[in-house]
């Protein structure tokens, strides 16, 4: 029995003294870092940096497409494309802020809708105040089955100024561009 508690009592001490040796670290990314093949340390600036969050705007998580001549038609949506979530990663290049911004949703086939290729237009914008920093509109193509697709799509380049991180605003989300006018009919003025 006292082999047993001696035994217990090296256990316990040699547990403390591992976790101790562990929380002694003086450089918190080396503490991080794995050496491994393909694998990048991580630096301590790196781990404390800000990275500024994405969001939607309203109006711009959904984006329907129908058929020639069916605008607002329900009988005539050939699909509906909408965003569930939005993400980004940074790293910090030369002291700027490099971000990939993703976006992930999902698009659905409509009544006048089938297999095939649809062209969703997604926008990365960078503000700040009322300055616009970065803004890229993609034609982003998403091969589609009958039913609902998931997509995922990322734009790895949004740079962002040194020293600007924490006063911008990033937003990704469907842009149609500007609202084409209506065509007025013939002889509706008469």
């Amino acid at each position: 029995m006292k082999q047993f508690r001696s035994f217990r009592i090296g256990v316990a001490v040699t547990a403390t003294a591992l976790a101790l040796a562990a929380c002694q670290s003086k450089d918190p990314a080396a503490a991080l870092a794995v050496d491994g093949a393909g694998q990048q340390k991580i630096s301590s600036e790196e781990l404390q940096a800000f990275c500024p969050g994405v969001g939607l705007r309203e109006g711009t998580a959904t984006f329907r497409s129908y058929a020639k001549g069916g605008q607002d038609d329900p009988t005539k949506l050939a699909y509906q494309g909408s965003i569930s979530d939005v993400t980004r990663s940074c790293t910090y290049p030369g002291g700027g802020v490099t971000m990939n911004v993703a976006v992930a949703g999902r698009v659905v086939t409509g009544p006048s809708g089938g297999a095939g290729s649809v062209t969703l237009p997604i926008r990365v914008v960078v503000v700040r105040g009322s300055e616009v920093l970065y803004s890229q509109l993609h034609n982003h193509q998403v091969a589609v089955t009958p039913g609902t697709t998931q997509f995922i799509f990322n734009d790895p380049a949004v740079a962002i100024p040194a020293g600007s991180e924490k006063l911008v605003q990033i937003y990704a989300g469907f842009d149609e561009g500007p609202a084409k006018p209506k065509r007025e009919t013939a002889g509706a003025d008469e």
